[in-house]
């Protein structure tokens, strides 16, 4: 084999053998959903939550600072760090209330081996976010939980406002955050329909972000599924994973 055929090919196994979080550029968020280095049970929830199409629809780029709310369980975070690469970060912030545990190991590790991700974990009630962080963010499926209260899982009744602020200050000036959301019929009031089916009427989100300061910049219909007639529980196995879903791309003006 030629010296410059041979280099190339060395080359090119060693680049198979790096796994794709330990990339040292940015990757496209095709290749890091593809990676082989992704948990199994994150890999499995791809088909219905779309991540090529929803972080393309909100903009992720190499060298963005992200914060993935609700991150924990690393879903987002596998896949965006590779995307925005070495000079980008991700941090995670989760509520004390759910990081215990195996979660809690299996974060550690995956930090470990992805070196642009941290996570911040503070009371539900008191996000404890970074301030003027974000170029871009994500809210997946938990905003409703702002107007849960539970018992059983620490959750005291919040002001889902308190909240919105604090991702608002969290956010650079013209960054930007996309909300998705299990989507509930109009009207109703909010904490019952959320206590009873873990779904929000749209207009709420709306009206609750704009209030805080957000402008509404773009939706999507990338979740949107019509056999879903908002009546079950979004943990009812016959909808579980498929439910309608709205996203929302809010801008904080600069």
């Amino acid at each position: 084999m030629p010296r410059i055929t041979r280099f190339a090919f060395a080359a090119a196994i060693a680049a198979l053998a790096v796994p794709a979080t330990a990339s040292p550029t940015a990757v496209p968020i095709s290749r890091a959903v593809a990676a082989t280095g992704r948990s199994a049970d994150n890999v499995a929830l791809d088909a219905g939550r779309k991540p090529v199409q929803v972080l393309t629809f909100l903009g992720l780029r190499p060298g963005m600072q992200v914060l993935d709310l609700f991150g924990a369980n690393r879903y987002w975070a596998e896949i965006m760090a590779p995307a925005v690469g070495p000079r980008g970060k991700v941090v995670v912030w989760e509520p004390t209330q759910f990081y215990k545990g195996d979660g809690v190991s299996a974060f550690d590790a995956f930090a470990k081996r992805q070196g642009n991700v941290s996570i911040v974990a503070s009371p539900f009630e008191a996000p404890n976010l970074p301030r003027n962080f974000a170029d871009l963010a994500i809210l997946n499926l938990d905003y409703h939980d702002t107007y849960w209260q539970s018992d059983k899982y620490g959750i005291s009744r919040m002001n889902p406002a308190d909240f919105v602020k604090a991702v608002y200050r969290a956010m650079k000036p013209g960054g930007v955050i996309g909300v998705i959301d299990h989507a509930a019929s109009p009207g109703g009031d909010t904490r019952a329909v959320v206590e009873k089916l873990h779904r929000i009427d749209p207009a709420v989100v709306k009206a609750d972000f704009r209030r805080a300061g957000f402008r509404l910049v773009g939706t999507s219909m990338i979740l949107r599924n019509r056999a879903d007639d908002h009546s079950l529980n979004v943990f009812e196995p016959k909808i579980r994973g498929k439910t309608d879903r709205f996203i929302y791309k809010f801008r904080k003006p600069r």
